[in-house]
């Protein structure tokens, strides 16, 4: 049994040790900043401007014409009103090249022609009718040469004949044989001429509508696709304007200059809806587009993300001074009054949540987020200086800080790698190729919401869109 002394002894001894681990660990209990009110996920976007030049083939112009421009091409059944009837039809596959002469690039159409006519001679006089008519059947070629210009996403054309070669002399029926006439059937083409000239300027313009190709290729680019699996985080595109200058023809195919203003977002979740209305696209003309695009891209990291990437930073890590020490467990991040407030829960010397807030600042370098003016919240740094001064230190707090940091360069590496994928011949739709290159990622300014930072980033390079055959 022990002496009362003994017992006296025991029980100071056992007090010295509570109090001795009292002294070693100490409980803070900081006032936490509570975090905004929670409203949507907002924030001001800059428009991005990207150049899209079209190429179309003139042998997809020419198989198009030739799909619309068959048969009997020309009809005129009345006699009475200038003592001729005219059947034209297209011989053979119309041909478009281009004509490139000291007046300029022009489109050549080479038109295979068989042409019957009926021509009616003498008079009609006192109720007798002392008409004779006479068949013609005509072989030839006519040769036109059309500017075309851009007008309302349609090539239109002005058309002219230049030649008419005849591959045999024309000939007319006289006595059931056919004799050549070829002195009298020349000038009786400009019957037909205006009508001819008027069918290939019509073909032209049915066949080059190419709006419904470029809004659909628009629309395939504008389907929001996913830039990071890990991250949940899309891109999408918002049209708000389309520009383009005047249509060119080089070597033999169509060059038209377009460009497109639009809106780039990114977005964290499931997949977002396209915000695409092609019939609310305007296209206006404009003299220059510039090669380069310019895309500003909104890359928004989640506090609950960002949250993890920094406990990661302090695995393994101690803080303090002399024999008082603490690790950082877990850290939470928020937005606060235009701070980001960091919170960190400690354990060892001192155990408990403590509160700092500072402004995300970027690093172009390092590609990494750290915060300026980092420092402890009001609260925290009271409680501190009265119950574990030693941890107030700035030289604690600068230590803290290198750890309150994180590298977003995967994720500018995943977004500029995901969109390369959709500029190495990516067709959207059959017959429609995008490619292009992108310089690197600079990175513009942080906005904070209630939700995530907002790294706001702007990519230049170019983009090319290729019409392979017109559907």
């Amino acid at each position: 049994m022990l002496k009362p002394f003994s017992i006296l002894v025991a029980s100071l001894c056992i007090l010295t040790l509570i109090a001795s681990c009292s002294s070693t660990q100490q409980k803070i209990e900081a006032l936490k900043p509570e975090p905004d009110d929670a409203i949507p996920l907002t924030y001001t976007t800059t428009p991005s401007f990207i150049n899209l030049p079209v190429s179309i083939k003139l042998k997809d112009i020419q198989n198009k014409t030739n799909t619309l421009l068959n048969g009997l091409i020309y009809e005129d059944n009345n006699i009475e009103d200038d003592n001729i009837e005219i059947k034209v039809w297209k011989q053979a596959p119309i041909t478009i090249s281009n004509d490139n002469n000291k007046d300029g690039e022009k489109l050549k159409t080479v038109l295979p022609l068989k042409i019957w006519a009926k021509y009616r001679m003498g008079t009609k006089t006192m109720g007798v009718d002392l008409y004779k008519t006479q068949e013609f059947n005509l072989n030839g070629v006519v040769t036109l040469l059309s500017t075309v210009s851009l007008n309302n996403w349609k090539l239109s054309s002005k058309t002219n004949l230049k030649s008419l070669d005849w591959v045999e002399s024309p000939t007319m029926t006289v006595f059931g044989k056919n004799m050549p006439i070829t002195y009298l059937i020349n000038p009786a083409i400009s019957l037909f001429k205006k009508d001819i000239e008027k069918s290939i300027d019509s073909a032209i313009e049915n066949s080059m509508d190419f709006k419904p190709n470029v809004m659909d290729a628009l629309s395939k680019v504008c389907t929001p696709f996913e830039m990071s699996e890990a991250y949940k985080s899309w891109l999408r595109i918002i049209p708000i304007e389309a520009y383009s200058t005047n249509a060119k023809l080089k070597n033999d195919s169509f060059l038209i200059n377009m460009g497109m203003k639009c809106n780039m977002e990114t977005l964290i979740g499931k997949k977002p809806e396209a915000k695409f209305e092609a019939n609310k696209i305007a296209l206006k003309a404009v003299e220059k587009i510039p090669e380069q695009i310019s895309a500003n891209i909104a890359a928004v990291s989640t506090y609950q993300e960002a949250s993890k990437l920094m406990v990661a930073n302090f695995a393994g890590q101690e803080f303090g001074s002399g024999g008082k020490k603490v690790k950082v467990q877990n850290v939470a991040l928020w937005h606060k009054e235009g701070k980001l407030v960091i919170a960190l829960d400690l354990q060892g010397s001192v155990n408990g949540t403590i509160y700092l807030n500072g402004f995300p600042q970027y690093n172009d370098t390092s590609k990494e987020i750290y915060f300026d003016k980092l420092d402890y919240v009001l609260d925290t740094k009271s409680r501190l200086m009265r119950t574990a001064n030693w941890l107030a230190q700035g030289i604690i707090l600068k230590k803290i800080q290198e750890n309150c940091r994180y590298s977003i360069k995967q994720n500018l590496d995943e977004a500029k790698q995901s969109m390369m994928t959709y500029l190495k011949n990516y067709s959207p739709m059959p017959g429609v190729f995008i490619n292009g290159k992108m310089e690197d990622i600079k990175f513009e300014k942080i906005e904070l919401t209630n939700q995530a930072m907002i790294a706001f980033i702007k990519i230049n390079g170019n983009i090319n869109v290729s019409i392979d055959g017109l559907k």
